[in-house]
């Protein structure tokens, strides 16, 4: 019952919190992209507002794990609930996104996930299949500590959910990454208020996304899983 209200409580913060996501999104996008419209490639935009975009996204991220922190008197049941957290505000963050935009016009339209430390890009459906993931973990390990069992997380699998997740990071930079490293080398790319950085960046029209890349993350990720609810 303490679960179930639990979960209640932090889906609704998370859920609140993805609109917020989504009005300062819609309000950005007023800014840049005349009609709120947003596509590939990115117009010139001041490198003072690449830094708060970078600010805000910490703050989030920030917010999530005080939640788990509020949330839970163990790391594992904590961490849970800041992926739990923080996959439900990402869900609805495209949710609102589309109720109020009608953007994306599919789970296959490509968007900037991420800008830390370099841009993320990747089709919507990618960032929504990683949620469902997390919600999958988050999941395990609450049940298990809601049944009495013991969900400290092994290091073989927290080796196992890492090395998953930064292939998936990898998957996500690897087309931007492309397209900046034929101009800049790596320290020169992340020099966000460079004029001629910038320049190239906003030039940036994604080609392809390495799916088998983002595949193999995935699998490392969900056999970890599977694993683990197996030694709890």
């Amino acid at each position: 019952m303490k679960l179930r209200r639990q979960i209640l409580t932090i889906t609704a913060f998370a859920i609140a919190m993805g609109f917020l996501e989504s009005a300062v999104v819609v309000y950005l996008r007023e800014l840049l992209y005349p009609g709120g419209l947003f596509e590939f490639p990115l117009p010139p935009f001041p490198g003072n507002l690449v830094v708060t975009e970078l600010l805000r996204e910490v703050a989030t991220v920030v917010i999530l794990i005080t939640v788990g922190i509020m949330a839970a008197r163990r790391f594992s049941t904590g961490f849970a609930w800041f992926i739990y957290g923080f996959a439900i505000w990402d869900i609805f963050y495209y949710v609102f996104l589309w109720l109020l935009l009608g953007w994306p016009q599919s789970l296959l339209t490509w968007d900037i996930l991420f800008v830390i430390p370099t841009f993320w890009t990747g089709p919507v459906l990618s960032p929504v299949l990683v949620s469902m993931t997390m919600i999958l973990l988050a999941l395990v390990i609450l049940v298990g500590a809601e049944r009495g069992r013991v969900t400290r997380i092994p290091g073989k699998i927290w080796a196992g959910l890492i090395l998953g997740s930064l292939i998936l990071i990898f998957g996500f930079i690897y087309d931007y990454s492309q397209h900046m490293l034929t101009h800049f080398t790596w320290l020169e790319m992340f020099q966000l208020k460079n004029p001629e950085v910038l320049k190239v960046s906003t030039s940036y029209i994604p080609d392809r996304f390495p799916w088998w890349i983002f595949g193999i993350g995935e699998g490392v990720i969900l056999v970890s899983i599977g694993w683990y609810r197996k030694l709890i």
